[in-house]
């Protein structure tokens, strides 16, 4: 009895999307109570192709229990929540993660409470009238480990310090590139040799130059170099 041979039939290959990447990009929960200003960030974050959100919770509790288990590198957190704020609970996840990157939106600009977020652990404050271009810098600043604070409250840290004659936390609202150009200046490198060493313009040096003079409330370079000396920036020797 002849049987029919059923030949075989090659299956096409399903073609499957190869996964992106994650490693490579930042994750960020986000913590607020507002769940549309949650669903606004959300948007903003996921268009970028180096940052994706991980998980949104609407209390710090919860944002505590997030990123244990899913271990951002960054956590966008506002302050005034329902149970425990926002720099408490900042407190605790950088006691138990130090290399977490936690950015601070709030409504507040106290230079207080700016203060105290930092003191707790935050690499970034803002404000939520900040612009979208300052929040994807900030949370890539803090996954880099740096801090960012907006410059009109790290002027207002700035005056409260100067109010009370004290200068020590001055140089912590230093941004890094800010930093990196006053030990180079007070180095005695010239703008020229500045830009080349950190890949600016000289023009834009000297624009970072003039604001940090203003920063720190001095006039001329053996001000600066003093006050960088005061602070370690640069050695004695």
């Amino acid at each position: 009895m002849n049987r029919r041979i059923k030949k075989n039939r090659t299956v096409p290959a399903l073609k499957v999307k190869p996964p992106r990447n994650r490693r490579s990009r930042i994750s960020v929960l986000l913590v607020d109570p507002h769940p549309i200003l949650r669903e606004g960030i959300e948007c903003v974050l996921e268009r970028q192709t180096d940052i994706r959100v991980i998980a949104s919770v609407a209390d710090a509790s919860a944002a505590i229990q997030e990123a244990e288990r899913l271990q951002p590198h960054v956590v966008v957190m506002d302050i005034t929540m329902a149970g425990m704020n926002g720099i408490d609970a900042t407190r605790l996840l950088t006691g138990k993660r130090p290399d977490i990157g936690v950015v601070i939106l709030s409504i507040h600009t106290s230079p207080v409470i700016v203060r105290r977020a930092i003191e707790a652990g935050a690499l970034g404050f803002l404000t939520k009238d900040a612009g979208t271009d300052e929040l994807l810098r900030a949370v890539r600043t803090a996954a880099a480990g740096e801090r960012y604070i907006s410059q009109r409250l790290a002027q207002g840290l700035i005056d409260a310090r100067k109010a009370t004659g004290k200068s020590d936390f001055t140089v912590e609202v230093l941004t890094a590139t800010e930093r990196d150009i006053l030990r180079l200046v007070t180095e005695g490198r010239s703008n020229f040799e500045v830009a080349a060493a950190i890949g600016l313009s000289p023009r834009t040096v000297e624009t970072y130059r003039g604001r940090l003079m203003r920063k720190l409330g001095v006039e001329n370079l053996p001000s600066l170099v003093r006050y960088a000396i005061r602070h370690g920036i640069i050695p004695l020797d």
